[in-house]
């Protein structure tokens, strides 16, 4: 079993990176909710010129492919799938979410999109890593 964490050392190391940049992105929103004076529980307005709904927005949308993100993430490891190209499709989803998150916080909604569709491709590059170990 230890030899799984020394193969996939890379990978691993990525999600832990990945996990940073949520935590950063919650803070984010949070710090910025709080001096906004927004009441808990109370909706944000849809507003793209409101740096309040991007940051809460580029949060939300990095919780909205996490769980996804993470389960090819085990599956890749446990179906032993080829460590370099994990660690590279894992790679690219971390880097578009980075890049994601400072498009949306500057507002520039097709950069946003394309950094979006990058890490879609991130993804199913770590399915088709995993997928490939089975065949």
């Amino acid at each position: 079993m230890a030899d799984i964490f020394v193969t996939y050392h890379t990978s691993i190391l990525i999600c832990g990176l990945i996990a940073t940049l949520f935590l950063l992105q919650l803070i984010i929103a949070d710090i910025v909710l709080f001096f906004n004076k927004h009441l808990a529980g109370h909706p944000i307005e849809s507003d793209h010129q409101s740096f309040v709904f991007r940051a809460t927005r580029a949060h939300a949308n990095t919780n909205e492919s996490i769980a996804i993100y993470i389960l090819l993430l085990l599956f890749g490891l446990l179906s032993q799938s080829a460590p370099d190209w994990l660690a590279f499709s894992s790679g690219l989803y971390g880097i578009a979410r980075l890049a994601h998150m400072s498009f949306y916080y500057m507002n520039l909604q097709l950069a946003r999109s394309c950094a979006f569709g990058l890490g879609l491709i991130g993804l199913l590059s770590m399915l088709i890593t995993g997928l490939t170990a089975w065949v």
